[in-house]
Formats: structure tokens, C-alpha cells, sequence
């Protein structure tokens, strides 16, 4: 860790993790390789659609990529903790392009559709090794104390991409009557990332033995998560509140039925957690960090249940659009408290085995979400289904808040409490070199 960390960081500095370098290279790769992701998958659902007319191949996309990443990503995050991370990512990231330039030879030849869904699973595997290596890099570009900015930035580069995203595959479909120039795009945005991937100086090691079973290494892994309740609290508050507060799944019942809106209106209430969501990520970070982390990341998931409530009943297209709104801007704040206590109170040797077991909850919650949410809706109606799920979001903070007093003691996130509590969840308190500002 550079020498005058403690100093840089006794004043707020809403850019602070942007001055270092190699994490702004990550930040950059990161972001046109997710707005070519969003592109990819606005593209497919309508190719498929296009070339089908069936709802059900339209289901079976999210089904044949979530299957390798839930049943992957422990696998993944073991070898994210035993070889060179960065390498993973550089690969994984290299076979995606690969993937994304499959796909546009099937396009533009009409292949078959059941080798469009083999490249497609492929995909899911690819990104099972990816994310897990790619998320533990975050903690090794900037030293502790700025761990709560810089998942600040990151969660802002996420909803901008899923903002940008799709709209700009939109016009690239529009524009070339076809899906196959979005898919190349996607090729020309990972090789974004990768050029960034090279340029990254942080030096990267092994970080777990090697002399440990892989699955010894996988059982080590559950043990830590188990055993390390504050960590366990927070991914739990999140996977319930993804899983109950499903109501943007039901969104298109909502605008025909109760709403009474368009196509347009639909779109707008779409795109309204994702925008509350960034206007929270750009205000986070301009704002000193919170002071008790622990209450507000237990307030902001019971507000996000109250919103999702509120939503449930509202018959009113503008307090329906707040409401969503503000449901994106509360689960902004419990992302950035959840990423940043995982990067703190995570030994870097784990950090990629938490990052599989929490990708892999929140990945598996948001597809059971869907199910749940029409499931529910089956049984109650769509109003009671979101009700119903905002009620489940509250009871499970409260249940989550007195499992984990710990949580609710959650102190500040960063400056030297951050290096503190980081230096106590290492096995070795020296940091990696090589994170210096500019």
C-alpha cells in the first residue's frame, strides 16, 4: 500500500479510487466489455424471437446460460485462487470474444438453432471462470481505504452499461436489420477489456496453496462463508430481497392491466431501477462513506420491501415509476455496502471462492425470482405476488438483523477502519505493490 494512504484519505475524495491507475484500466475494460454483453443480450432475445415467434426460446436462453454458472462458478472460484487471475480473465475474456464471433456466423448463415443455445451455454462457462477471477482483481488495483469508492465506481459502470446497453444494440439492429453487427460489436468491445487486462502493472501471484485439494480448497471456501456471519448476513439480505422483489418481472402485466400504458411506458418503467440505481451510485460516491454501514444496509433493504409494496398497489403510472425508482436507488446502496464488506472482511486467498459463492446466490435468486414472481402471481394475482414479496423482503431483514448483530454493529467502510478491518481478514498483512496513485 503506498505510504501516504492514510493521509490521501482523511478528506473524502469522491475519485479517489479513479486516481490509480490500474484500476481505472479495469474500469474501462470492464465497461465497454458489459455494454457489449447488454448489446448481446438484447440481440439474441430478438433474433430468436424473430426466427421463432416462441416465448419458450426465449426462456430457455436465460436456462441454458444460468445452469453452467450456478453449477461452475465454485470450480471457477477455486482456480481464480490458485492461478494468476488476471491470466484467467485474459482467457476467459478471449474465448467469449471467440463465442460472440460464433454467434455471428450463425446469424448472418442462419444456423441451427440448437448451436445457437450450445454457444450460448458455452458462454455460461466461460463466464463461471471469468467473473469470479475478474471481481477478485477489483480489491488488488486500489489499496483498503478505497474499497467502498471504488465498488461505488463499479456498481456505477454496471448500471451504466445496463442503461446504454441495449438501447445501443437497439439502434445496431435497427440500423443493419440484423442481429450479426451487434455480435460482432461485442467482439471489438472484449477486446477492450483484454488490452486492458494486458496494460494492468498490479503484480499478480498465487494466492492459495497448492498442496491444497481442490476439494479441500472448495470445503474451505464454504467453511469461511459459514463461519464469517457478517459476510453471510449481507449476501443473504441481498438473494432475498432479488428473490422476493421480483416485481420488475411482472412488469409487463402491470403496464397492460393496472397501469394502462404502452409499449413506451413499459420501456420507461423498465429502465427506472437501473436509472435510480446509477443516480445512488453517482451520489455515493460524492458523499462521505456511511458511518454505520450495518444499519444502512439493514434500512435500505427494508425500504426497497416498503417500495416494492407500494408499487404492489399503486394504480398510478408516476407513483408506480418513484416507486420503482426508488426500489433501483435503495438496492444500490445495499450492493455497494455488500461489495465493499466482501472486499474487506475477504482474505485474499478466498477472494475468489466468496466471489463464486456470491455471484453464484445472487445469479441463482434473480432466475428463481422470476419463477417465484409468477408462481406467486398464479396464486395470488399480480398485486398480491408483489405484496406479497415486498412483506418477505421486510421479514427477512428483520430475521437477518437479529441472526447478525454483528451486522447491525457495522461501522464505517473505509479510510483506516477499512485498512484495519482488511489487515485483520489477511493471512499476511502486506498489500499487493504496484497500486500507487499517479
Amino acid at each position: 500500500m503506498p505510504a501516504d494512504t492514510s493521509a490521501l484519505a482523511t478528506a473524502h475524495d469522491p475519485y479517489a479510487a479513479l486516481r490509480f491507475r490500474d484500476f481505472r484500466l479495469l474500469m474501462a475494460g470492464r465497461f465497454t466489455a458489459q455494454i457489449g454483453e447488454m448489446m448481446v443480450s438484447t440481440a439474441v432475445g430478438w433474433e430468436l424471437y424473430e426466427r421463432t415467434g416462441d416465448a419458450l426460446a426465449l426462456g430457455l436462453v436465460g436456462l441454458v446460460q444460468v445452469i453452467p454458472v450456478i453449477s461452475l462458478s465454485l470450480i471457477g472460484g477455486y482456480v481464480a485462487d490458485r492461478y494468476n487471475r488476471r491470466q484467467i480473465a485474459l482467457i476467459s475474456q478471449v474465448i467469449l470474444m471467440a463465442l460472440s464471433a460464433a454467434l455471428t456466423v450463425l446469424s448472418l448463415t442462419q444456423g441451427a438453432l440448437p448451436l445457437v443455445y450450445i454457444v450460448l451455454a458455452l458462454i455460461g462457462v466461460a463466464r463461471a471462470f471469468n467473473n469470479p477471477a475478474e471481481s477478485a482483481l477489483t480489491p488488488q488495483t486500489v489499496p483498503p481505504a478505497y474499497f467502498a469508492n471504488a465498488a461505488t465506481w463499479n456498481s456505477s459502470v454496471w448500471q451504466f452499461a445496463s442503461i446504454f446497453g441495449p438501447a445501443l444494440g437497439g439502434l445496431i439492429i435497427g440500423a443493419t436489420g440484423g442481429a450479426a453487427a451487434v455480435y460482432f460489436a461485442n467482439v471489438l468491445a472484449g477486446s477492450a477489456l483484454v488490452i486492458a487486462l494486458l496494460l494492468i502493472r498490479s503484480p499478480q501471484r498465487d494466492f492459495a496453496s497448492r498442496d491444497e485439494p481442490p476439494l479441500v480448497a472448495l470445503r474451505n471456501g464454504w467453511r469461511f462463508l459459514r463461519d464469517t456471519r457478517i459476510i453471510l448476513a449481507a449476501i443473504t439480505l441481498d438473494m432475498f430481497a432479488v428473490l422476493f422483489g421480483g416485481a420488475v418481472f411482472l412488469l409487463p402485466v402491470f403496464a397492460k392491466d393496472i397501469l394502462h400504458v404502452d409499449a413506451t411506458g413499459l420501456g420507461i418503467l423498465r429502465a427506472a431501477p437501473s436509472v435510480g440505481a446509477l443516480t445512488m451510485a453517482l451520489a455515493l460516491a460524492q458523499r462521505p462513506p456511511f458511518s454505520r454501514a450495518g444499519y444502512t444496509l439493514l434500512w435500505a433493504v427494508a425500504g426497497f420491501g416498503v417500495a416494492t409494496i407500494v408499487f404492489g398497489l399503486s394504480q398510478n403510472f408516476w407513483l408506480s415509476l418513484a416507486m420503482l425508482a426508488l426500489a433501483g436507488m435503495l438496492d444500490m446502496i445495499s450492493v455497494v455496502v455488500r461489495h465493499t464488506l466482501v472486499m474487506l472482511r475477504t482474505p485474499e486467498a478466498m477472494r475468489g471462492r466468496v466471489s463464486a459463492v456470491n455471484a453464484m446466490f445472487i445469479g441463482a435468486s434473480n432466475e428463481l425470482g422470476g419463477f417465484e414472481s409468477g408462481v406467486a402471481a398464479s396464486l395470488l394475482g399480480p398485486v398480491g405476488a408483489v405484496v406479497f414479496g415486498g412483506i418477505g423482503t421486510i421479514l427477512v431483514v428483520i430475521g437477518v438483523a437479529r441472526w447478525s448483530p454483528e451486522l447491525r454493529r457495522l461501522g464505517k467502510l473505509a479510510g483506516d477502519e477499512a485498512v484495519q478491518m482488511a489487515e485483520r481478514a489477511q493471512e499476511a498483512t502486506a498489500s499487493p505493490e504496484g497500486a500507487g496513485a499517479d
